[in-house]
C-alpha cells in the first residue's frame, strides 16, 4: 500500500495488528516538541535550522518547516541533495567539504537552481583553497557562502584558536568565488552532563565564538551582500548558545541553532541533557515520541524475557533501551515490573530482566523507549505515526 493509505487500515499497535518489531512515532508528541522549540526560539530571539540528519524524513521535515524553521542542517553532500528534494531551499551543511567533485556538483546545482542555498564550513586555508578552485571551475556558479568554524581542544573540526580562525576568514574573504557568511561552532563535544564544570567550559567556548564573530564583523570580513550568521547548538546546550551568542544580534548577526533531537527526544541521553530537564526551563518539557514495539518470543529461564528486537533495531550506543509498557493482545495492559531492565542485546533479541513472578508471557507486546534516537532512526525506513491510543494514523519514511 502507499504511505497515504496507512492511516485508513484501522490498525492499532497495542492490539497487535502489525508485525513486530515495529517502530512508531507518537504524532501528538512530535507536534508538542516542535511547538516547544518554536516558542523557545521566539522567546530567545534566535532562529532554528534543525539537524535533519536526525530523521532524514520528508514527512517530519515538512512539519519542521511548517513551524517556521529558518532552514535545515545536513552533514554530507548526499544529505543536502535529499533535503533539497524534500522542499528545503536553504541547507546549512555543518561540516567541512573538501571533496572537489562534490564541490563542483554543488556549484552546478546552485548555478541551475537560483532559489537554492547552501552554507558550508571551512576551518583551514587549505579548505578555502580547495573550495575556491572547485567553484572557479564551474561556469556561472554563484559564490559559495562559507562559515568559518571555530573548534575547541579535543573536539571535532574547527580552528583551534582565534588567530587561526581569523586567518581562515581573511583567506575566504579574499577568494573571488567564496563569500564569508558568518561563524560556526559546536559545543556538544565538550561534555556529556550539565554539571557546573561542564557548563563553565561550554560557556567559555561560546564566549570565544561570540568574540570571534564580533572581531570578524569589526574587520569587515563578512560578505556585505548577505545577513551574517553565528551558529552553534546541538541538542544538549542550546539554551547556553541562545544566552551567550544572543547578544551578537546587536552586531547585525542572526543566531541559528542546529538542534535536531528535540523532535523525537528520548528516555535516556537527551532526557537528562536537554534544557527542559533543568529547573530554569519555563516551557513544557520535551516528550519522548519514538518507541519500538516488540513481542515476547521466549521465557527460557526464570527472570529472563527474550524480545524479538535487537542491535539491528534499537539504539544502544548511549544506553540500553527502556521498557515502557506491556500489553496482551487484543488490548489488555500489563504492568511493567519494577526493576525490569534490558541487560543485553544481540542482533535480533533483547534480553529483558524481570522478577521471576512477572506475568509477561510468550506472545505479549512490550514497548521500548531508546536513548540517543539517531541510531534507532537510521535503522528503520518506515515509522508508523500513531495517536495517543496507538491507532495508526499515517507513516513517515526515512532516507539515508
Amino acid at each position: 500500500m502507499t504511505l497515504e493509505e496507512l492511516g485508513s487500515q484501522g490498525w492499532n499497535i497495542r492490539r497487535g495488528d502489525t508485525s513486530t518489531p515495529v517502530a512508531v512515532l507518537r504524532s501528538a508528541r512530535l507536534d508538542a516538541n516542535i511547538e516547544v522549540m518554536r516558542r523557545f526560539c521566539e522567546r530567545a530571539g534566535v532562529s532554528l535550522a534543525p539537524h535533519a540528519k536526525t530523521t532524514m524524513s520528508p514527512q517530519l521535515v515538512e512539519r519542521q518547516l511548517a513551524a517556521g524553521a529558518w532552514g535545515l542542517t545536513a552533514a554530507l553532500p548526499a544529505q543536502v541533495r535529499l533535503l533539497w528534494s524534500f522542499g528545503a531551499d536553504r541547507v546549512l551543511m555543518a561540516n567541512e567539504l573538501t571533496d572537489p567533485g562534490a564541490l563542483r556538483w554543488l556549484a552546478r546545482e546552485l548555478a541551475a537552481h537560483a532559489g537554492r542555498e547552501v552554507l558550508c564550513y571551512v576551518d583551514s586555508v587549505d579548505g578555502v583553497r580547495i573550495a575556491e578552485q572547485a567553484f572557479g571551475e564551474v561556469p556561472g556558479a554563484p559564490r559559495l557562502p562559507v562559515l568559518i568554524e571555530l573548534g575547541h581542544d579535543a573536539g571535532r573540526t574547527g580552528a583551534r584558536d582565534l588567530s587561526t580562525a581569523l586567518a581562515v576568514a581573511e583567506a575566504a574573504a579574499e577568494a573571488p568565488h567564496l563569500a564569508v557568511a558568518g561563524v560556526a561552532g559546536y559545543e556538544g563535544t565538550i561534555g556529556h552532563d550539565r554539571g557546573p564544570e561542564t557548563l563553565e567550559r561550554v560557556d567559555a567556548f561560546l564566549t570565544e565564538l561570540r568574540d570571534f564573530a564580533r572581531v570578524a564583523a569589526g574587520r569587515n570580513l563578512f560578505d556585505p551582500d548577505r545577513e551574517p550568521i553565528a551558529t552553534a547548538g546541538g541538542s544538549s546546550y542550546f539554551d547556553r548558545v541562545a544566552h551567550i551568542l544572543g547578544p551578537v544580534a546587536d552586531d547585525g548577526l542572526r543566531v541559528v541553532l542546529r538542534s535536531g533531537c528535540y523532535l523525537t527526544h528520548d528516555v535516556g541521553l537527551y532526557a537528562e541533557l536537554t534544557p527542559s530537564a533543568t529547573p530554569e526551563w519555563d516551557l513544557p518539557a520535551f516528550q519522548p515520541a519514538l518507541e519500538v514495539w516488540t513481542r515476547v518470543v521466549s521465557r527460557p529461564e526464570p527472570g529472563l524475557v527474550l524480545l524479538n528486537a535487537g542491535r539491528r533495531d534499537l539504539s544502544h550506543d548511549a544506553g540500553m533501551p527502556v521498557p515502557l509498557a506491556a500489553w496482551r493482545a487484543p488490548g489488555t495492559p500489563l504492568e511493567v515490573p519494577a526493576g525490569a531492565h534490558v541487560s543485553a542485546l544481540s542482533d535480533q533479541h533483547t534480553f529483558l530482566r524481570v522478577d521471576p513472578s512477572s506475568p509477561l508471557a510468550v506472545g505479549d507486546l512490550v514497548g521500548l523507549g531508546v536513548s540517543h534516537p539517531c541510531t534507532t532512526l537510521d535503522r528503520w525506513r518506515l515509522f508508523l505515526l500513531v495517536d495517543e491510543d496507538y491507532d495508526v494514523i499515517g507513516g513517515a519514511r526515512t532516507y539515508f
